[in-house]
């Protein structure tokens, strides 16, 4: 039981344990460490030539490059990333055919990570959208995304990143029951020890635009709106119900996303599950600051850990950032 506080000034005065370094220490109640962070790097094609888009900062990889920017995070204390496909146009269709394609860029990039940094964590997304020529997360239907169809998709190429060696599949798509499926699939394929972490509570938010710049699925995106299956940004509860379905699905780890704009939501679920949290520290999040600190208005380094300290004070395990590597240089002793 907490007691209440009843001092009173001048016999309290709290400015006292915040006079020097050391004692503003043993106060601390939260910690960002670069253990705490996940960076997400996207990957093209050696033949892909780069194009301007809106994170200059986040330049696409090749499968070289991919393996300079897994040992950087190392070095600097991330132990995972997070892989996210350049897919060209020309290998884009309907039925997102290269998603499933054993050989595809995503494939080729997690076995030539695992082999060249064994000791890094990989995780991937499990979506449709990079693959889609309409730019949605999963196979459109007269007007609207077919669920129980795209889950037959999604299966599938989340059994085929398994097999490539990704350790963690984390499915962003916001399909009803694709966690359920996923885990089932796994356990039957005898991939017991692949974890699962579900974009639980994804919203239909417009700070994701960077990222689908950067993807080229804004240009894409055809037909109604991604609302038919993201949720609604003025919810909250219902995001207890997303992360009490994919948790009794088989959801090894839970994500909020947006992070930095969605801390009630994050700070929510904590006080309600005992469950690993994510937060993701989305595109435009990201971009404002380097936008804003380009502008002169503010310090891109100060107001990337503290928007990460923010999230992690809300309640996150881990949090996916662009700026992650950024953090973890600057979290160096």
């Amino acid at each position: 039981m907490v007691l209440p506080f009843r001092g009173h000034f001048p016999e309290t005065r709290l400015r006292r344990m915040r006079r020097h370094a050391w004692s503003r220490e043993w106060l601390r109640e939260h910690r960002l460490t670069p253990h705490n962070l996940v960076q997400p790097l996207f990957v093209r094609e050696e033949t892909m030539e780069e194009s301007a888009h809106a994170m200059p900062a986040m330049t696409p990889v090749t499968l070289d490059g991919l393996i300079q920017k897994g040992r950087e995070a190392l070095s600097y204390g991330i132990g995972s990333v997070m892989l996210f496909p350049i897919v060209p146009a020309s290998k884009k269709d309907e039925r997102a055919s290269d998603a499933v394609n054993p050989d595809n860029l995503i494939c080729r990039a997690i076995k030539h990570l695992r082999h060249h940094v064994p000791s890094l964590g990989v995780i991937c997304d499990v979506a449709l959208d990079p693959y889609t020529s309409h730019g949605h997360d999963g196979l459109w239907r007269h007007g609207d995304v077919d669920n129980d169809k795209t889950l037959e998709i999604l299966t599938r190429q989340a059994i085929m990143q398994a097999d490539a060696g990704c350790h963690v599949l984390a499915p962003s798509d916001m399909m009803d029951g694709r966690i359920g499926a996923i885990r089932q699939a796994l356990d039957r394929h005898g991939a017991h020890h692949v974890l699962i972490l579900s974009y639980a509570a994804k919203y239909a938010s417009s700070l994701y635009a960077p990222f689908r710049d950067v993807l080229g699925s804004t240009r894409s995106l055809q037909g109604a709106s991604k609302e038919q299956y993201q949720m609604a940004i003025a919810n909250r509860e219902e995001a207890l119900r997303e992360v009490m379905m994919d948790i009794e699905e088989g959801a090894d780890m839970v994500m909020v996303k947006p992070g930095l704009c969605y801390l009630d939501v994050l700070h929510c679920l904590k006080e309600h599950y005992a469950f690993p949290l994510a937060a993701y520290h989305v595109s435009g999040e990201y971009a404002m600051l380097h936008a804003a600190a380009e502008k002169g208005y503010l310090s891109y380094d100060d107001a990337l850990l503290e928007s990460l300290l923010a999230i992690k004070r809300a309640g996150a395990t881990m949090i996916i950032s662009y700026g992650a590597l950024d953090a973890a240089r600057l979290l160096q002793p």
